[in-house]
């Protein structure tokens, strides 16, 4: 678990990350350079859920490689379902990170949301759904690794 205490806000006791694939963690497919050691800094205090709808097909093979359990989601509402999945995880005990907007509903619904603003963008509603922006997700993720950082970003007194 990982517990951080953001002043004027909430204290967050957080125990699933929840990740989507294509455009936080990886390009075309394939996981950005720091992903996997940056995962593993995590992996002790964090269970790690790889949700994604597969676009280029390399889900099972990033997610082993990444150490992560994989959630491929079915054709229609994915908004919904990974707003559902993050729902049944507990709601408060889930950081969620992505940047489509199909990660909109999970971000909403996670007690802490990264958005990652990389190579391949980020949709406008997903930024505006996030308690934080980020330009990788190495930063997204050493945020966790390093919670005074995302503390002094996210203080209200």
């Amino acid at each position: 678990m990982l517990r951080i205490t953001i002043p004027g806000g909430p204290v967050l006791r957080l125990e699933h990350l929840v990740m989507d694939l294509n455009g936080t963690l990886a390009v075309d497919g394939t996981p950005l350079p720091g992903v996997a050691e940056a995962l593993n800094a995590l992996r002790l205090r964090l269970n790690l859920l790889l949700l994604t709808a597969d676009t280029h097909g390399t889900a099972e093979t990033v997610a082993h490689e990444l150490g992560v359990t994989l959630h491929r989601l079915p054709p229609g509402d994915q908004v919904m379902q990974k707003r559902d999945l993050v729902h049944e995880l507990g709601s408060n005990r889930v950081v969620a990170m992505g940047n489509g907007a199909n990660d909109v509903g999970m971000l909403a619904e996670a007690a802490l949301s990264i958005a990652v603003l990389g190579r391949e963008g980020a949709a406008l509603q997903t930024l505006l759904e996030a308690d934080v922006v980020v330009t990788s997700p190495v930063d997204g993720l050493a945020l966790l690794q390093h919670p005074r950082r995302l503390i002094a970003t996210l203080r209200r007194s």
